[in-house]
């Protein structure tokens, strides 16, 4: 079984040149915890961070776990309400979208599954694997991956064809982003491998 796994590893990771970045945007209402996930994921450590007028670009290149030593170019950008329409010029062509909501803040919710609706309804991200991370967990009110999926109705507005998981997560400590990226780049790999049988059986 372990030469077998070492096999399908090789064979996934084909699909992926080394000096290839994967396009990742990362969206979210303003204060969800983006820019900090962003830091946390690219040095490790908490970095006490500014709003986001506009957005910010960071290389990442994890050093563990199944996405290790893949490089990804993450787009956090801005969640204030001006900055939500050009929400789509970001996602049109990524590879991967990453949307982060405050788990603690019950009366955001419904704003944020509105947001994230509109994006998935977009034609050009309808296929387009989806991470939802639901953060600061850390928080005693923070609501659990069940009652985040029921208010996101996330099997409701993800539609059949897109690949999607909800990560419980808290950016300040790290914990859960790691695994969260991990299964962001699984799907990614399926997408790929997906499109590639298409277009042989064309």
């Amino acid at each position: 079984m372990g030469s077998g796994s070492s096999r399908t590893r090789r064979s996934l990771l084909e699909h992926i040149p080394a000096f290839q970045s994967l396009q990742i945007v990362m969206l979210g209402l303003d204060d969800s915890g983006k820019t900090t996930a962003l830091y946390r994921l690219k040095f490790n450590e908490f970095i006490n961070s500014v709003p986001t007028i506009g957005f910010n670009v960071e290389k990442v290149k994890p050093s563990s776990g199944k996405a290790k030593g893949t490089n990804f170019t993450f787009w956090d950008v801005g969640g204030q309400d001006k900055i939500r329409p050009l929400w789509k010029s970001y996602t049109r062509g990524a590879e991967g979208i990453v949307f982060i909501v405050d788990s603690s803040d019950v009366d955001k919710l419904e704003e944020a599954k509105v947001e994230l609706t509109k994006i998935i309804k977009m034609q050009d991200n309808q296929a387009t694997p989806l991470l939802v991370i639901g953060n600061k967990q850390d928080l005693p009110a923070a609501l659990s991956v069940s009652e985040l999926e029921a208010r996101l109705a996330l099997p409701d507005i993800v539609g059949h064809m897109q690949l999607w998981h909800l990560q419980p997560a808290c950016a300040i400590t790290g914990e859960g982003l790691f695994e969260g990226l991990d299964i962001l780049y699984e799907m990614i790999i399926k997408k790929k491998k997906s499109l590639k049988h298409q277009k042989k059986k064309r």
